[in-house]
């Protein structure tokens, strides 16, 4: 049996967070969705106009990232390759999708970055240690 080069360290909890931020970050945006979709008029002042937008699509986009998020959290508490790159994959389109929510949703979204950006960073720099175990 090969033996990787990877020793497992203290820093091998870091794949356990990142696994229940994902999950955290999932149920948040199921939250936004639903949100989004249950208040789904918006309105928007300017000093010269207002503006309508109907954001029930952007409710639904969040309702399904939040899916793909918790799926990719249980794939990632698998420790194999595949179920890595899922998360990040998702994680960074979670943050994509958060930063275009900003505008409508300041706080949640701003918390939702944040979690992605952690959990990008945990499954980046120490998930080679997990393959270890």
């Amino acid at each position: 049996m090969a033996k990787n080069n990877y020793e497992v360290t203290g820093w091998t909890g870091w794949i356990g967070f990142a696994s229940v931020m994902l999950y955290l970050a999932g149920f948040f945006h199921v939250i936004a969705g639903f949100a989004a979709l249950f208040n789904d008029k918006l309105f928007i002042l300017t000093p010269t106009t207002l503006y309508y937008a109907d954001i029930t699509t952007w409710g639904w986009v969040h309702i399904f990232g939040g899916i793909l998020a918790i799926l990719a959290a249980s794939s990632l508490l698998s420790g194999n390759t595949y179920g890595r790159i899922f998360a990040i994959i998702i994680a960074v389109l979670s943050a994509l999708a958060n930063l275009a929510f900003i505008p409508i949703y300041p706080i949640w979204s701003l918390v939702i970055i944040t979690i992605d950006v952690l959990v990008i960073y945990a499954v980046v720099v120490h998930a080679n240690e997990m393959k270890a175990l």
